[in-house]
């Protein structure tokens, strides 16, 4: 009699099993057998000034969000403004300075340089008519040789005044030296250059926001100095989301680039995240602590990045998921093939 009661017990409990097996390499079929799990990974960006200087507004708090292009901190841009109007000042002198040496003196300055060389060329003249005759005198002994001297003495100070005269004016026909040309066009080069300098920097004064996101911190408030580089804002960004996953060595061989995933939070299992394989580490490693696998911590496994295609709220940084490979559809029969 006990026989007869144990007997149909250990019949459900094979078909049970039975049942249970069954459904299991099902599933174990369904996702290829690849079953990982991992954390939510979302990237953050520090958000600073390139220049320092004094923080005049802060335009977002901790939990706001931000989109791309928006101005989310501004620096006091007064002294990047003068430094900007002083090197517009420079780079207008350099370039009067360019069309000065390119232009040429001015046809004033050519007819006074021109009008020196006639005045001279008289003097020297004359001067040389003087110098004749009072040798002529002096072969005579009609006068002393002191005043010959001084005739002579005009005649040549004359001559060399000029010459350089006629330099100046040679001078002032052909223009300016092509090196001083060459060196007022780097000048000029030169200032616009700094006032493009100047330009980024006023630009810099204000940070807008990279990408769409949400931010995290707000680490420095207005009136206080920033320092080049010093953060003022932490932003989580929207885009990309991934899952960092760790498969092991023997299922290596069965996960491929763009390989489809589907990724299972604790807090919404009936409604997976779908995902695809982005990275595939080269480089084994020993399974980090805080990820449950049902294998062994210490055996070696190489990282994933599983990019989530349509991210939203519900994935958080850092939160637990399971990442089950996604079953794919199956290829149709090669209907040529079959005929032959």
């Amino acid at each position: 009699m006990t026989m007869k009661r144990v007997l149909p017990a250990i019949l459900v409990l094979a078909v049970a099993g039975g049942a249970w097996w069954l459904w299991a390499d099902h599933e174990d079929r369904k996702d290829g057998g690849i079953r990982l799990y991992g954390n939510v990974d979302i990237r953050e960006v520090d958000l600073s000034f390139r220049i320092p200087g004094k923080l005049a507004e802060v335009r977002v708090d901790e939990g706001d969000a931000v989109t791309a292009g928006d101005v989310v901190a501004v620096l006091d841009a007064a002294p990047y403004r003068d430094a900007l109007a002083k090197a517009r000042g420079q780079r207008d002198a350099a370039a009067a300075d360019m069309a000065k040496h390119h232009a040429g003196y001015r046809s004033q300055d050519v007819a006074k340089a021109k009008a020196e060389v006639a005045r001279l060329e008289a003097q020297v003249e004359n001067a040389v008519r003087v110098a004749r005759r009072r040798q002529t005198l002096l072969q005579s002994g009609a006068i002393a040789a002191q005043d010959y001297d001084d005739a002579a003495a005009s005649r040549d100070a004359l001559s060399a005044q000029l010459q350089s005269a006629q330099k100046e004016f040679e001078l002032q026909t052909t223009g300016f030296r092509s090196e001083d040309i060459l060196a007022s066009e780097a000048s000029l080069r030169a200032a616009e250059a700094a006032v493009n300098a100047a330009l980024t920097d006023l630009a810099d004064t204000e940070i807008i926001a990279p990408s769409d996101g949400t931010v995290l911190s707000r680490v420095r408030e207005p009136g206080s100095m920033a320092a080049s580089g010093a953060t003022v804002l932490t932003v989580a960004l929207t885009r990309p989301v991934w899952v960092r996953a760790y498969v092991p060595e023997p299922l290596l061989g069965r996960v491929r680039l763009g390989m489809p995933m589907r990724v299972f939070t604790d807090s919404r299992p009936e409604k997976p995240y779908a995902g695809r394989v982005g990275f595939i580490s080269p480089v084994a490693e020993f399974t980090p602590k805080n990820v449950e696998t049902t294998t062994l911590r210490t055996d070696l496994v190489y990282r994933l990045r599983i990019i989530i295609d349509q991210p939203d709220p519900g994935l958080l940084q850092g939160m637990p998921v399971t990442v089950v490979a996604d079953p794919e559809p199956p290829t149709p029969p090669d209907n040529g093939a079959a005929g032959k």
